[in-house]
């Protein structure tokens, strides 16, 4: 009796235990699946990456796919945004993407990456349309708030600025409000000596190399880093202000600055060689307006330096100078002005120059040429004593040959080449020929021939002719000989400095009554070589 009353006992305490137990494992349950319910709800899983694309236009893009676009690197159209991030993942995707008219499925995964996992693009063909979903694992299914391609691209991006900006040139930092150097780049690390070359342990905080302060300049300043006493660097420098404080950049500008250098030492070496000049130099630049002048222009054509300072306009300086009476005077204004233009465009195409003959007397040659980026050049040049050399040179010439000609004795004068040089009225009326009418060249054998043509046979002339071309210390030559008229004639070849001869010839007896009838026109010296 008592054992069956224990047994039933049992068979009680049992069933209470699977119930109780039973409803344990429900409550469990039911609360797990509340608060996955409740922390979906403040939680929500991301939506998926997918584009709907119109052929290159992209028709429309959930929430996660248009933070992809605005990470992806800037392009004009969100195709090539979003062909920038999938490309360098994906191997083949434009050639890929071409056929999916074709195919109308896509499935591709991206190339492996190292700490990341493994993407999935998958493409369809919707009635035309290009549906493209990005699948990344690692954000599948676990519900977090990060988009992870985004984040990909971001970091890709960052990536990509970073190693950029470590492996510019220049120097870049930044500094707050404060004037602290709070960052920079590889670049002024090095310089700075901030980075200590046993552990590579960097030295903070960094020391500043440039006191630029916190105000932005809109150009560039010129900076000078001293390194040592015989070493310096140069800087351009340019600041400007963002959120918290500025923004610096320093760009190498030690070429520009021996450019720079190189350039004012050849200026002034011109402008050393431009004074001592005698001739006056005025250049103008493109606009015409006087860049350049020497101490030369301002004696010559008497402006002022005060003017020429001023720079003023070719036209203005033209007519400063016509005011002066520094040049032609002019019939009128209208004249002159076109005068003036046709002197400008003359110069600027090509090497011009003309002679200014001043109310005062003098002369003046102005030379016109074209220099660089259309600038124009004027030498203003006084030849008043060159003018009235060759005038005087030239008048004594005149004089000379009006000495010559009023001379009896017939003279002719050869050069150490053979050609006639100079004759007289007498020589031309004795041998009745014109040589200044005369084309071409005349030597000493064309006049040899004349004169063998008028007279009697004789050896005379061979010797002269010699005589000529004879190389070295040479004695005067004389004979007589009769001309056919019956004239009887004294010849005389004599030497002359630079080794040139002079013929003279001199009439001796007159000539009888001819028997025959010649021509009285004088004959050209060309009728007697053919």
């Amino acid at each position: 009796m008592h054992i069956q009353w224990m047994q039933a006992v049992l068979i009680v305490l049992t069933s209470v235990g699977s119930a109780l137990l039973a409803l344990a494992v429900i409550a469990i349950t039911t609360g797990r699946q509340r608060e996955a319910r409740a922390l979906a709800s403040s939680h929500p899983v991301l939506e998926q990456t997918i584009f709907l694309f119109d052929d290159q236009e992209l028709i429309d893009a959930t929430a996660p796919a248009r933070a992809l676009l605005e990470a992806a690197p800037m392009a004009l159209s969100d195709w090539a945004r979003l062909s920038a991030f999938i490309a360098p993942r994906f191997e083949n995707f434009e050639t890929a993407i071409a056929s999916l008219a074709e195919k109308g499925h896509l499935e591709l995964s991206a190339r492996p990456a190292e700490g990341q996992g493994q993407l999935r693009l998958i493409a369809d063909d919707v009635n035309g349309l290009a549906r493209i979903t990005l699948i990344d694992p690692e954000a599948e299914g676990r519900g977090i708030l990060v988009d992870g391609l985004s984040q990909r691209a971001l970091e890709d991006e960052l990536d990509t600025l970073r190693h950029t900006l470590d492996r510019l040139p220049a120097l870049v930092w930044r500094e707050d409000e404060r004037g602290v150097l709070t960052w920079a780049n590889r670049a002024y690390i090095l310089r700075s000596g901030a980075l200590e070359t046993t552990d590579e342990a960097l030295v903070w905080p960094l020391p500043k190399l440039f006191e630029l302060g916190q105000s932005a300049i809109s150009s560039a300043r010129r900076m000078r880093l001293v390194e040592g006493e015989d070493r310096s660097t140069w800087y351009d420098c340019h600041s400007y202000p963002i959120e918290g404080g500025m923004l610096h950049f320093a760009l190498p500008a030690d070429a520009a600055v021996r450019a720079e250098k190189a350039l004012r030492d050849f200026v002034q070496t011109l402008t050393k060689t431009f004074a001592d000049l005698p001739i006056g130099l005025a250049i103008f630049d493109r606009q015409r307006q006087l860049q350049l002048f020497n101490p030369a222009l301002i004696d010559l054509l008497q402006l002022g330096p005060e003017f020429l300072s001023a720079r003023p306009t070719l036209y203005a300086f033209l007519d400063r100078l016509r005011e002066a009476r520094m040049m032609p005077e002019p019939k009128d204004y209208r004249s002159w002005r076109l005068q003036m233009t046709e002197l400008e465009q003359a110069a600027a195409a090509g090497f011009h120059s003309e002679t200014w003959t001043l109310p005062s007397g003098q002369t003046y040659r102005v030379t016109g040429r074209p220099h660089p980026d259309g600038a124009v050049a004027f030498l203003f040049e006084d030849i008043s004593s060159e003018v009235s050399l060759t005038r005087r040179f030239r008048a004594e010439l005149e004089m000379g040959h009006e000495v010559l000609d009023l001379m009896s004795e017939a003279v002719a004068v050869f050069l150490p080449s053979g050609e006639l040089s100079l004759s007289n009225a007498a020589y031309g009326k004795l041998w009745d020929v014109e040589p200044e009418t005369t084309l071409g060249r005349v030597t000493v054998h064309d006049a040899v021939r004349i004169w063998q043509s008028q007279s009697e046979t004789t050896d005379l002339w061979s010797a002269a002719r010699s005589f000529s071309t004879r190389i070295g210390e040479r004695d005067e030559l004389s004979g007589e000989v009769r001309l056919l008229d019956g004239r009887k004639l004294r010849c005389r070849f004599a030497p002359m400095n630079g080794g040139s001869m002079i013929a003279a010839f001199t009439v001796l007896e007159t000539a009888a009554p001819r028997m025959i009838s010649q021509s009285s026109a004088p004959r050209q010296m060309g009728s007697a070589l053919s």
